[in-house]
């Protein structure tokens, strides 16, 4: 078994505009970065789409149904001051979960031993009825919802280091004892939420908001502290990560100090509890990452370490 890149060339075809930073050259520098010689073992699997049956699992008709009726056939239209659609969107976030829902499938049947979806739109700002924050339907818990569906799983976790916090996420796994969701992120950030005093129904829901200007030495003590103990104690059937890169020391759009090895770091600590708990099953999926040399640097350490686990 090996590690699994989900990826669909449809999502760069998602457009949000001339300066917008979740822009589709995201998507290219992940790509390129996995072209190394060291990622040759890498299995490269193109992301069916995601069907309706699979979004409605997390996202009432309505909301599908007002995201995909949007679509335009030429321009921009806007949903909010962050996000907007283009004539590719439509395609590129049937894709992106569809990637998520496949990697799923691929890991839980042990055809791969984990798997990175390199996708875009990113997903985890996405709640039930609300696109928001660059994301329009919420990859990462559509995967999680599959494998419970689908596969059977009792209980699935998702451990989220992008550097805002996964609102859309928490806000579908708070009332769900059976589902676990932990966040580190920056606090004061977009979108405010993800407080520590946020627990969910069964203690299932664990934040750590780090304040401006922390590095690695905060965060790998949020992981060791906070997270970890908190997952091993849940024993998840499936691990998923919301791999976002945006906290690293030269994104634009925040202001933490982590660097590539941080991110290897804690892909690979994460790898060894999924070891303990789950055999290993891991399922990750891109989301912030606004640097472009910064994201995919950071993205390849992360696959790096999901190759080594």
């Amino acid at each position: 078994m090996t590690t699994a890149l989900f990826w669909h060339p449809s999502c760069r075809e998602h457009n949000m505009g001339a300066g917008h930073p979740e822009q589709p050259a995201r998507l290219d520098s992940v790509l390129v970065a996995l072209e190394a010689e060291e990622f040759d073992e890498l299995e490269r699997v193109e992301a069916p789409r995601a069907t309706r049956e699979q979004i409605l699992r997390c996202h009432p008709a309505s909301h599908v149904d007002d995201i995909l009726g949007s679509v335009p056939e030429n321009g921009i239209v806007r949903l909010d001051a962050d996000t907007s659609l283009s004539p590719g969107s439509g395609e590129a976030s049937l894709r992106a979960a569809g990637a998520a829902v496949a990697a799923v499938d691929a890991v839980m049947s042990g055809k791969y031993h984990n798997a990175f979806c390199a996708v875009r739109p990113p997903g985890h700002h996405a709640e039930p009825q609300h696109a928001m924050g660059f994301c329009l339907f919420n990859n990462i818990a559509i995967g999680a919802e599959h494998a419970i569906a689908v596969h059977g799983a009792d209980r699935v976790a998702v451990v989220d280091f992008d550097v805002h916090h996964g609102n859309g996420t928490q806000a579908m796994f708070a009332r769900k004892p059976n589902m676990f969701f932990a966040s580190s992120h920056q606090m004061p950030l977009y979108p405010g939420t993800g407080q520590e005093s946020e627990r969910g129904v069964a203690g299932n829901i664990v934040n750590v908001a780090l304040p401006p200007q922390s590095g690695g030495e905060e965060f790998r003590i949020a992981f060791e502290v906070r997270i970890l103990p908190a997952l091993r104690d849940f024993k998840p059937d499936l691990l998923m990560i919301s791999a976002g890169f945006d906290a690293h020391r030269d994104d634009p759009l925040a202001n933490l100090n982590l660097v590539e090895d941080d991110y290897n770091w804690a892909t690979s600590v994460l790898a060894e509890v999924a070891d303990e708990t789950c055999g290993g099953k891991i399922v990750s999926t891109l989301e912030g990452g606004y640097d472009l040399g910064a994201l995919g640097r950071s993205a390849a350490a992360h696959v790096r370490a999901l190759m080594a686990a």
